[in-house]
């Protein structure tokens, strides 16, 4: 399906507004932003990105001027210092402030400028006859800014959490006015914009907390202090600060021009300024100070009493050539924040009224409105997809589909639990207990019991696109709904025409899309979701003999495989299994995901002559020993990687081996292996497992099962995809199983049962499932020839609705004793042993 003919161009540009800045969109991305040619970038929330003038104009005038240290009298530091004072200037005219009235203070970031404000902020401790200050924040704030708590807490100050809507519900009718009585400092913290929803909250608090009308700020006595995290909001939206005299105003620059990193500022009420008291000084901070003396006087300006050392000043030279290349492209930040509230608004109605073929809705918007108007609503669009039974899709599945289509999103909670949990119904509770499942922050953990522990975000910046639009729609409607795919028609006809919040349509029919039309279609009942499902049946005892067919070891991580008949196992899984990895000139680990070549290297493991061969076309065989002995090889260098998240002690296996990889992949490249002495324990050890499970360089456990049923089915639904033309090269079964780079291949039993089964048998040995393995586009890769292709991750997850996991983890439970006495074999019986429910949890491909 093509969204585009259901919702033309024309269409948008009437509906959705301006669009551009009065030229031809496509030539300026095609110029400045040629490095995103094939990809859609839909992430600028995170990170924006830079124009090749900015950086191309910078590196003119860096290699042009000589700037030195602004802290000394030179020609060359008298030029920085101007350069850096001007700038400062063309920060305050960017947010209409004063210079009389607002100073910036550079920082490294958003983050550490709220950091600045925390440590401070004059905070009055709780005593027996003061109530203290306050330190009060919107639970839709982000992690920097609850983390303030961290330091008021140290000081007995009270923190206090305020939703959205106390502001204003608990608000008085006429302001509470200055409070001459009381001057307790008190500091009230809120986003312009939530990073998590892109919600503009109104900049009429400001005011509205200064003048004690609103709460919290109406309920205590005191001196109340505005702090406005503007990071996301002036990324895509003009900030007048004689509208809104915020006084603590945080942000960060590459969120608005993409470049340089780093670099970030408080813009400071200059009558506010005077409240802060530093206890650390640093080097240009002091007009005067005494070394065997506690004296100290801090400098009479602003920014410079709070500049600690020198300032990153090249750095501060590139925003200079952001701005202008900013205003040269669009025009201002009104422009930016009209085109990319277009895009996201667009975005926001499509896929909204998107629906399975059973009718189910495909998405849960996370949003406070319906996108009427950049008055309310940023440019980000937070949501979950759903299956046509309404379950929700982890967003780890989205992400590695996306990741697939070169669609790049952001998925978890954003630094902003507070939002998280607010629309994704988590409580404290649910919180402790994921905590507890082994959900942290940033992982690939997203359903807990079914429910999610995140979400997706799509955000759009100002050389976003309605192409980007079209592309993120469609991927979504090609793999996560259920053919045909309808579109509530109603809904959308109501979406194009409201200006005022509404519930859309929700007891109207949708509509299907058939041959470019849109037609009015039956509603059919929901399926119940306690029905059948594809992987999800009752695993029943069978007559027919489960085998091994196939035993596979991958001596150097991310490189081809080793078929063998019978194999020793080790203590770490099959012996010499990922054993080594490839990493780059910067001792990164390389994989398959950024070099697909590897694969075409084909170690093998002799163990007769006790060698690792490494092969390839066209290049001379070497070998490396197999022994790991850094007694023996003195001149090996010992040093740390990481694997997983996981910090791994490994021994470099010398400079023949990577001159003869770096030959071969075309870049500087060394073979490093895991050091004998290092023990890395599995992260998730399955709670049946009665001791402790080391691994080698796999990624989450000992072994990978695949079952041969599965990969005929899968590879079957390839050959029935529509997508599929008369003279597209199907994939042939072993090619198939290559892709999936498991190490143990079972025959005999049904597609997908693998995924209920708790314990099995190979042969003597037990194993434990460790979990379901979660695939992404490394998947793609032709094992044979290193090119990529969409396949066949698209079928897996069309077929499996949007849930992309194929094979399961084992771990082993050898016999006390020597662990070598145990060998796997080609053709030995499989005892499976099926559990009652199978777990939420995912994992990553070992690669």
């Amino acid at each position: 399906m093509d969204l585009q003919t259901l919702f033309t161009f024309e269409t948008f540009q009437q509906v959705c507004g301006p669009y551009g800045y009065g030229g031809d969109l496509q030539d300026v991305v095609e110029r400045e932003f040629a490095r995103i040619k094939g990809i859609t970038y839909l992430d600028h929330a995170a990170a924006t990105l830079h124009p090749e003038c900015l950086v191309r104009d910078y590196a003119l005038d860096i290699s042009s001027n000589v700037y030195g240290n602004p802290h000394s009298h030179s020609p060359s530091s008298r030029l920085t210092h101007d350069t850096v004072e001007r700038i400062r200037y063309r920060v305050l005219q960017h947010f209409n402030a004063n210079p009389e009235e607002y100073s910036v203070i550079f920082t490294s970031g958003c983050t550490a400028a709220l950091k600045l404000v925390a440590e401070s902020f004059p905070w009055r401790p709780q005593t027996e006859s003061e109530a203290g200050s306050r330190f009060c924040y919107l639970t839709d704030s982000h992690t920097s800014v609850v983390g303030i708590r961290g330091v008021t807490s140290a000081r007995g100050v009270v923190a206090m959490p305020v939703s959205p809507q106390e502001v204003e519900n608990r608000a008085k009718e006429e302001p509470q006015g200055d409070d001459v009585i009381c001057l307790t400092p008190h500091l009230f913290c809120y986003p312009a914009q939530s990073n998590f929803s892109g919600r503009k909250y109104p900049l009429s608090h400001v005011e509205g907390i200064q003048a004690r009308r609103l709460y919290p700020a109406c309920d205590h006595h005191g001196r109340w202090f505005v702090l406005l995290d503007a990071a996301s909001h002036v990324s895509c939206s003009p900030l007048n600060l004689q509208d809104c005299p915020a006084d603590f105003i945080p942000i960060s620059f590459y969120k608005i021009f993409g470049f340089p990193t780093g670099l970030g500022a408080l813009i400071v009420r200059n009558d506010a300024a005077g409240i802060l008291k530093k206890t650390y000084f640093g080097g240009g901070t002091a007009a005067a100070y005494l070394s065997g003396e506690d004296y100290y006087v801090h400098s009479a300006s602003i920014s410079d009493r709070f500049e600690d050392g020198t300032v990153s000043f090249l750095d501060i030279v590139a925003l200079n050539h952001g701005f202008e290349a900013l205003y040269k492209i669009t025009g201002g930040m009104h422009n930016i924040q009209q085109h990319t509230f277009g895009l996201a608004r667009y975005t926001y109605m499509l896929l909204s009224s998107l629906c399975h073929g059973n009718g189910q809705p495909v998405a849960r918007i996370y949003t406070e409105g319906q996108f009427e108007s950049p008055s309310t609503q940023g440019a980000i669009l937070n949501f979950n997809l759903m299956d046509s039974y309404g379950q929700i899709i982890g967003y780890s599945q989205v992400d590695r589909m996306a990741s697939l289509y070169n669609i790049h999103v952001r998925t978890g909670c954003f630094c902003n639990t507070g939002a998280c949990q607010s629309f994704l119904g988590i409580t404290n509770q649910h919180m402790r207990r994921n905590l507890q499942a082994g959900h942290v922050c940033g992982d690939s953990i997203d359903l807990v019991d079914g429910q999610p522990t995140g979400s997706v975000r799509v955000s759009f910046g100002y050389m976003s696109t309605f192409e980007d639009c079209q592309k993120f729609l469609n991927f979504v409607a090609e793999c996560f709904v259920e053919k045909p795919v309808r579109v509530d028609q109603v809904r959308l006809e109501q979406l194009k025409t409201t200006t005022a919040a509404s519930q859309g349509s929700n007891g109207d029919l949708p509509t299907k899309i058939t041959n470019e039309e849109i037609h009015r279609v039956e509603e059919k009942k929901p399926i119940d979701a306690s029905l059948k499902r594809f992987g999800d049946r009752d695993s029943k005892s069978r007559v027919e003999a489960y085998t091994l067919t196939s035993i596979y070891i991958y001596p150097i991580k991310s490189c081809g495989a080793y078929e063998v008949h019978d194999w020793p196992v080790g203590p770490q899984g099959l012996l010499y299994d990922r054993g080594w990895m490839v990493v780059n000139g910067n001792g990164v680990c390389l994989s398959q995901k950024r070099e697909t070549r590897l694969c075409l290297i084909r170690p093998q493991v002799h163990l007769p002559s006790n060698k690792l061969l490494l092969q390839a076309s066209e290049m001379d065989t070497i070998s490396v020993p197999l022994d790991n002995n850094t007694q023996t090889h003195t001149s090996f260098q010992v040093c740390q990687s990481k694997v997983c998240g996981d910090r791994v002690e490994t021994v470099d296996c010398g400079d023949e081996a990577a001159s003869w990889l770096s030959d071969f992949l075309g870049q500087p490249c060394r073979l490093i292996r895991q050091s004998p002495y290092f023990t890395r324990e599995m992260k998730k050890r399955p709670s049946s497992a009665s001791t402790s499970t080391s691994l080698s360089l796999a990624n989450e456990a000992q072994y990978l099962m695949i079952n041969h049923a599965s990969v005929e089915l899968i590879q079957k639904q390839m050959s029935t995809r529509q997508e599929y033309s008369e003279g597209d090269q199907l994939f042939d079964t072993q090619n198939v199983i290559s892709r999936f780079r498991a190490n143990l291949v079972i025959a005999g039993v049904e597609p997908f049962e693998e995924d209920n089964w708790s314990h099995l048998i190979i042969g003597n040995t037990r194993f434990v499932v460790a979990g379901q393995c979660g695939r992404c586009q490394m998947v793609g890769v032709d094992q044979e020839t290193g090119t990529k292709t969409k396949e066949p991750l698209m079928s897996l997850s069309a077929y499996r609705m949007g849930k992309v996991t194929f094979g399961v983890y084992l771990t082993h439970q050898l016999p006390k004793g020597s662990p070598a006495a145990t060998v796997l074999s080609v053709g030995s019986l499989v005892q499976p042993e099926p559990h009652g429910s199978q777990s939420g949890h995912l994992h990553r491909h070992p690669l």
